[in-house]
């Protein structure tokens, strides 16, 4: 089994995060070792939401300005409708994910998060599930969509909504384990 100390995963949000989404997979990073990282478009707290009632807020460590993606092992990008529809509209948080994608790292989204992957253009030919409203833009980007609680294809991971965490979760330590044992 990899120690998993040395992998250092990148989480991207801003206001309107699905708060289990951030959370739990945080925490069962943090839980098996890894270092997190939340980058967003400011540094204040940002507020999460539990489906539609305000939830937790939680403080980012930097901006994505400051993102250097060769720091990173792998991404993270939470769901919820309001953060990945605002960061799909900053070129950074693009430029991120596509700076992940061409390097082969490991990208996982969950719920409404791929929008943020249709923006980067990189779902073509991909096998991926994502929240059902979702699934027409993900097959009218060229993506293989199914539904499934967890996709793994090559560098992607992807879920659909906050009952599919905990295969999330351990898809992500399963990826980073693979990803570490081959280094």
């Amino acid at each position: 089994m990899a120690d998993l100390s040395t992998a250092h995963v990148l989480i991207l949000a801003t206001d309107g995060f699905e708060q289990a989404e951030l959370f739990e997979p945080r925490q069962a990073l943090l839980n098996a070792g890894v270092k997190v990282t939340l980058a967003s478009i400011r540094t204040d707290p940002i507020q999460g939401m539990q489906h539609d009632v305000k939830g937790e807020t939680i403080t980012p460590d930097l901006l994505l300005e400051d993102v250097e993606t060769e720091d990173y092992t792998a991404l993270l990008l939470p769901g919820g409708v309001a953060n990945p529809d605002t960061l799909r509209m900053n070129d950074r948080a693009i430029e991120i994910i596509e700076e992940f994608v061409d390097d082969d790292k490991l990208v996982a989204a969950i719920c409404h998060a791929p929008w943020l992957l249709i923006e980067a253009d990189v779902v073509e030919g991909k096998r991926m599930t994502s929240w059902p409203s979702l699934r027409t833009d993900l097959a009218n980007a060229g993506a293989d969509v199914v539904d499934e609680e967890v996709v793994r294809d090559g560098q992607f991971i992807t879920s659909r909504n906050p009952d599919d965490i905990p295969a999330f979760n351990a898809a992500i330590l399963a990826a980073l384990q693979e990803e570490l044992a081959d280094a």
